[in-house]
């Protein structure tokens, strides 16, 4: 029960109608029997620069989930920032230090390519197409070329994105083959949505999925709700596939050690979370 000695972890974003985080964490605090509460703040991105110092102001604040619209900007804000943030070009957690200053990580990527791996695709050696360079595609490219991935290939309606994250990525591995391509998914051992298409009912579709092999592993990062209309065509196809939520249980325990809670499972998690669509 929440009280004056419970420590709270910042949701922050905008949105936030669609937030899940405190569906998956607060369970699991409270089965552990941790004084600790994540609580959604709606913080928009025009305010989002001024408003973080004064939020991280609270004495009872450890740190903060950032999702969208701030992952990219954060790691301007922070004090410190992992290079895995570098990399990635955006942070999505923050950690107030004892002496209040602000070390910025990344997660995003460690979720999504330990979900993809534990549903038995071969990371190392394959072909990867990732739709959108944003703040959840950027870091996704970069564990999925950590992990061994033989070419990327990527994809931005803003093709400077693309560009922009092609050239961190061969300046941290440059004997990969780093493309920019189209968003036509075909001849790929697994494309991902990382864009926010799917969050609207009448988004379009972030690529053509009758142009999807069988054989093709589809990931999604969207969120609200658990089959979106891409993974429904992708299931349709045949292909093997990975929900939005997926990437969220796998990237937790390693939030849980980042603010010093312990860690969990994703069987633990799933068995405690009250997550609705």
């Amino acid at each position: 029960m929440l009280n004056g000695k419970t420590t709270l972890i910042a949701h922050i974003g905008y949105p936030t109608e669609s937030f899940r985080a405190p569906m998956i964490y607060n369970p699991w605090f409270e089965k552990r029997g941790i004084d600790a509460m994540v609580v959604p703040i709606g913080v928009t991105a025009e305010d989002y620069p001024v408003l973080l110092r004064q939020i991280f102001r609270f004495t009872n604040l450890r740190g903060a989930l950032i999702t969208m619209p701030h992952k990219v900007v954060t790691t301007s804000l922070a004090d410190e920032v992992s290079i895995t943030a570098r990399i990635a070009g955006a942070a999505n957690a923050l950690l107030k230090r004892e002496d209040g200053t602000l070390l910025a990580d990344q997660f995003d990527g460690v979720g999504f390519a330990r979900g993809v791996a534990r549903k038995g695709f071969r990371i190392k050696g394959s072909r990867i197409l990732i739709v959108g360079a944003g703040g959840v595609g950027c870091p996704i490219a970069a564990s999925l070329a950590v992990a061994g991935a033989a070419s990327i290939s990527l994809f931005n309606r803003n093709a400077a994105k693309a560009e922009t994250l092609s050239h961190r990525l061969r300046q941290y591995y440059p004997d990969m083959e780093i493309r920019l391509a189209s968003n036509d998914p075909a001849g790929y051992d697994m494309v991902v949505n990382a864009t926010s298409l799917g969050m609207s009912e009448d988004d379009p579709l972030p690529f053509d999925p009758e142009r999807l092999s069988p054989a093709t592993f589809v990931g999604e990062v969207v969120m609200k709700k658990e089959i979106t209309p891409i993974l429904e065509a992708a299931i349709a196809r045949g292909c093997p596939y990975q929900i939005g939520a997926d990437m969220l249980f796998e990237m937790i325990p390693a939030y849980l050690e980042f603010f010093g809670f312990g860690t969990a499972t994703p069987e633990e998690l799933r068995s405690v979370a009250k997550i609705a669509y």
